[in-house]
């Protein structure tokens, strides 16, 4: 789960990590109003969507004006400005896609003067399994060209969970950015603020881009982008709060309600599996035999007649899908309990597409005999390789 820039702020100040003022805005007459609580004379309008590069993105509208979605203004007037702009226009940035995202609220921030931008983001390493911290003294919005082109410039720190942050991280970090005298104990101090509150907020990721040096010898957290594990989030129901719904794909949305676990793709066969390897090797085989699956989609290891009924509407919510192939393998999850979640959204759904059913384990048998029996076009497949070829070639003569 991702939350905007004014969110993660707000998580930065109640743990004491530096970061400039600001309120969040979601109108233009808001957005006048945040003036009157900052210092001035500089403020800072940014656009809040859930993707990077926005201050090199674009608008779709012309209204919107040729800068980007981060713009500095001199005065309330031109902070309404900006704001009128802004709100409601979409903003196309390196990771929104050519689609972009509609900007629907504004965060207005005082101005600072910066000496230098510097990047600092912390992420479970899987590999590892600790938290690492990545730096570099090369921050700001070309940090994904360093580390394309100069990879050295970055460096990486994993903590030890026996031991936990201690003092020399946080020099170690400091000395690779550059810092001297007062900001390596400034960053030592930041560092490790940064660290507990990835661990106390079950973060998967926190990226502070720019972490900026000021002209009075500051460090100060100018952006904060975060992500959280959405397993743990039963545990923090203040985080739960701060979902934006209107940043996720729809289909996503309604898979979340079901405890489905589903990813839109560009291709043009649905997969309903159960078990995240099962679904990537289904995925695999699609494109082996020249398709492209049109989602990822986990049922789980224990779906009900009602859950496998849900993935089908979610599936069948893409018009680019022209084809299903369910995969399935029967463990804790009965095959006879799949085939009637099949037959009955197929019924209900009244599925013109192809659809092919590859079963396997707990009660097969049973759940071959529930297809067969429905008088539906359920084509069967007797293994992953017959059933990817036969929905493959479907799809193909369908056209």
């Amino acid at each position: 789960m991702n939350i905007h820039e004014h969110q993660a702020k707000e998580l930065l100040h109640q743990f004491g990590i530096p970061t400039p003022k600001g309120f969040a805005a979601f109108s233009v007459r808001e957005a006048g109003e945040a003036t009157q609580q900052l210092s001035g004379p500089i403020y800072v309008v940014k656009a809040q969507i859930h993707a990077g590069g926005r201050g090199k993105g674009k608008f779709k509208e012309a209204s919107a004006g040729e800068k980007g979605g981060v713009r500095l203004a001199k005065s309330r007037a031109e902070v309404q400005t900006f704001a009128e702009q802004m709100l409601g226009a979409t903003l196309v940035t390196v990771q929104t896609g050519p689609d972009g995202k509609a900007v629907n609220r504004l965060y207005v921030t005082e101005g600072v003067e910066i000496e230098r931008e510097l990047y600092l983001s912390a992420l479970i390493d899987r590999t590892t399994s600790r938290v690492a911290f990545v730096a570099s003294a090369e921050g700001g919005m070309d940090i994904e060209k360093v580390a394309h082109e100069t990879p050295e410039k970055i460096i990486s720190v994993t903590i030890d969970p026996a031991s936990g942050y201690m003092p020399f991280h946080g020099r170690r970090i400091a000395f690779a950015l550059g810092l001297k005298g007062k900001q390596v104990g400034q960053c030592v101090k930041l560092v490790g603020d940064l660290y507990n509150l990835v661990l106390a907020k079950d973060m998967s990721m926190l990226e502070i881009n720019p972490l900026i040096t000021t002209k009075d010898g500051q460090l100060s957290c100018l952006d904060a982008k975060m992500s959280f594990d959405s397993n743990a989030l039963y545990r923090h129901p203040d985080i739960v709060e701060m979902r934006d719904l209107s940043e996720e794909d729809p289909a996503e949305v309604e898979a979340s309600k079901y405890d489905l676990s589903y990813v839109k793709l560009d291709g043009t066969i649905g997969c309903m599996v159960n078990g995240a390897g099962l679904a990537m090797a289904t995925m695999d085989i699609i494109k082996l035999y020249g398709a492209e699956p049109a989602n990822f989609l986990d049922v789980g290891g224990g779906a009900t007649k009602e859950k496998v009924q849900a993935a089908f509407k979610i599936i069948l919510s893409d018009p680019a899908v022209k084809g299903i192939l369910v995969n399935i393998f029967g463990g804790i999850m009965r095959c006879d309990i799949i085939a009637e979640g099949v037959v009955a959204a197929a019924r209900e759904m009244g599925i013109t597409v192809p659809l092919v059913v590859r079963l396997e384990g707990t009660n097969v048998e049973l759940g071959k005999k529930i297809m067969a029996e429905s008088g539906l076009k359920i084509v069967p497949a007797d293994d992953l390789d017959d059933a990817a070829r036969k929905i493959t070639a479907a799809v193909k003569e369908a056209g």
